[in-house]
């Protein structure tokens, strides 16, 4: 440190104080750690104390301006900063220790990966000397995070440690965006340092496109306007490149109908005359329908995974593919693309509009669009005399909720069931596992995504199985004082895996049931929680209006009809023009 700045700040004059603000406010390195968040505009950290993170605790003491929420659980702190990240727009931040309070962030590092959502993980490490000693809480954080981040680095000086956070927040929110992490050595963030960090910045080499080649685009532009069954595929990628208007105006403009991917969910309105609903292994009949029949599919920001796609050579087997994605890695990895248009996606749709000169010449198709609508409902059955039905639980409690009500689940049938019977009409409002697809993850996204948007109502809908995993959550939302909902359809089983056994290993339920499980209603209230039990389809509203109402968290714990499974349904690979309805249908396919 300069001699200055070892001076007492009682004994500096005002001209010496202002002198040195800057170098008082990054004296060590986790100084500098935290004042590259504050460049970032960091407002909220999720994370979990621990010995080697220490330092950067001790340095967060006096930032009141950054709001630390203590976690659980490691994974729901990276849990909570990638639902946080996908509500805001821009990453969230989770902080652990070594050893296993990095190793418990791996799930949600991973998951953030597979959905492109924007984290950062700063983690703890021993002592540079001691790295590869097998030191207390030690392991190769950077190894094992590799393969499940767009970015990680090994802080290896103060000097520069506050300078590789802004890097990382960069290189998380730019581009294509996913977690990135930042392991930080002990002797590091104690050691000295009067090098303050710059704002956040991606690294010269790192140059995302964002116009595609014009070329293509004015032949992709032709096909469209000469399509007779043309149809728009919109993925995460149009919410998270900041794209939904763009899609809206374009769509509406050339009157082409949208089916939304799961992770795009909400990035076109259902409520409008053009939406054909959702694709997928369980998404609508029509939705799949129109895919399979389109000539021209203009798919913007999705992966094509097998979820989406079924069987490669049934999906879409007529259509010339646009595929607009600003990752040229995406293009052709799953579907091949006669048209790939690699950029922005916003800048992309305004390109192709640019270029269209005409409508496509489909007045027909849309009236078949329209007609497969009303033939293919999503649709269930709720006789008087039989227990609460999931779907109906799921269509109430979205009547009574605004547009940017936000929606969390974990990962199940109940994540289906929120999926389909919620109308979407916002985007960042779908806050889910998509790729990794991992259990426990409502319960922690429901408080990230209340920290990020606390003037909209955050509803979660979770499975026994997988509240199970992460129900030490409610201990947070009770702390922090949220107002969240937790809604547990409780059918006493991992009722998807259930689902699957009876419907592909001739009914052998092999680990899928509970013989036995809490009461979750009493189990909230032993948290401090507003517990509410549900069994009578009588009570679902006046249920929902009392958990609204409740200033602080909520769970219901909804006793459904432990027979209902999932429908529409498309077999794992199969074509999805062929879907069952039912589970008579589901034999026959």
């Amino acid at each position: 440190m300069s001699e200055r700045a070892s001076v007492p700040k009682e004994e500096r004059t005002d001209e010496e104080q202002a002198e040195t603000e800057t170098v008082d406010g990054v004296a060590t390195g986790a100084e500098s750690v935290v004042a590259g968040l504050q460049n970032a505009g960091v407002e909220h950290l999720f994370g979990v104390q621990g010995g080697a993170i220490m330092p950067v605790y001790d340095a967060l003491y006096e930032h009141e301006e950054m709001d630390h929420i203590t976690m659980a659980h490691e994974q729901g702190a990276a849990h909570a900063a990638d639902a946080y990240g996908i509500v805001r727009g821009k990453p969230g931040v989770c902080l652990a220790t070594s050893g296993p309070g990095a190793t418990n962030l791996i799930t949600g590092l991973a998951d953030a990966n597979m959905d492109s959502d924007p984290v950062i993980a700063l983690t703890g490490q021993v002592p540079t000397d001691f790295v590869g000693n097998d030191a207390f809480q030690e392991t190769d954080t950077i190894g094992v995070t590799q393969p499940v981040t767009k970015y990680n680095k090994f802080a290896e000086s103060s000097d520069t440690v506050g300078d590789s956070i802004g890097e990382a927040w960069a290189l998380a929110n730019e581009g294509r965006q996913g977690p990135t992490l930042v392991d930080l050595p002990k002797d590091v963030t104690q050691s000295e340092t009067d090098v303050a960090p710059g704002l956040p910045e991606t690294p010269d080499t790192y140059n995302p496109p964002t116009e595609a080649d014009q070329v293509i685009v004015q032949e992709a532009a032709d096909a469209l306007a000469n399509a007779e069954r043309p149809a728009i595929l919109a993925g995460g990628g149009v919410i998270k490149g900041e794209a939904c208007e763009e899609l809206r105006a374009f769509a509406r403009e050339y009157e082409i109908p949208v089916v939304t991917t799961m992770p795009g969910t909400g990035s076109f309105p259902e409520d409008d005359e053009l939406s054909l609903g959702i694709a997928g292994m369980h998404g609508t009949g029509y939705g799949n329908l129109t895919i399979s029949n389109s000539d021209v599919l203009l798919g913007i920001g999705t992966r094509f995974d097998d979820r989406l796609t079924g069987g490669i050579d049934t999906f879409a087997p007529d259509a010339d593919i646009i595929h607009v994605d600003i990752d040229p890695a995406e293009i052709s990895k799953n579907v091949e693309a006669d048209y790939p248009l690699i950029g922005d996606a916003a800048v992309v749709i305004e390109q192709l509009d640019e270029a269209l000169t005409q409508s496509p010449p489909a007045g027909e198709w849309r009236e078949q669009c329209q007609t497969w609508k009303e033939e293919y409902p999503l649709d269930y059955e709720m006789p008087e005399d039989e227990p609460l039905k999931p779907q109906y639980v799921v269509e109430k409690y979205d009547e009574v909720t605004d547009d940017d009500c936000i929606v969390a689940a974990g990962v199940g049938q109940h994540q289906m069931w929120a999926w389909q019977y919620w109308t979407w009409k916002k985007p960042r409002t779908w806050v889910t596992s998509h790729g990794l697809g991992t259990m426990g993850y409502a319960v922690p996204a429901a408080i990230g995504a209340k920290v990020a948007a606390p003037d909209q109502e955050v509803v979660a809908f979770d499975g026994d199985g997988s509240f199970l995993m992460t129900a030490q959550g409610l201990s947070v939302a009770v702390r922090e004082g949220l107002n969240i909902t937790i809604v547990v359809l409780n059918n006493e089983a991992v009722g998807m895996v259930r689902q699957w056994q009876d419907g592909f290993y001739e009914g052998r339920r092999m680990a899928s049931e509970y013989p036995w499980i809490p009461e979750f209603d009493k189990l909230a209230e032993a948290f401090g929680a507003q517990g509410l039990r549900l069994e009578d389809p009588d009570e679902v509203e006046e249920t929902i209006q009392q958990a609204r109402e409740y200033e602080g968290p909520t769970v219901i714990d909804a006793i459904i009809d432990p027979t209902e499974n999932v429908y529409p349904m498309v077999p794992s690979g199969g074509d999805n023009a062929r879907f069952a309805l039912n589970e008579e249908h589901l034999d026959q396919l």
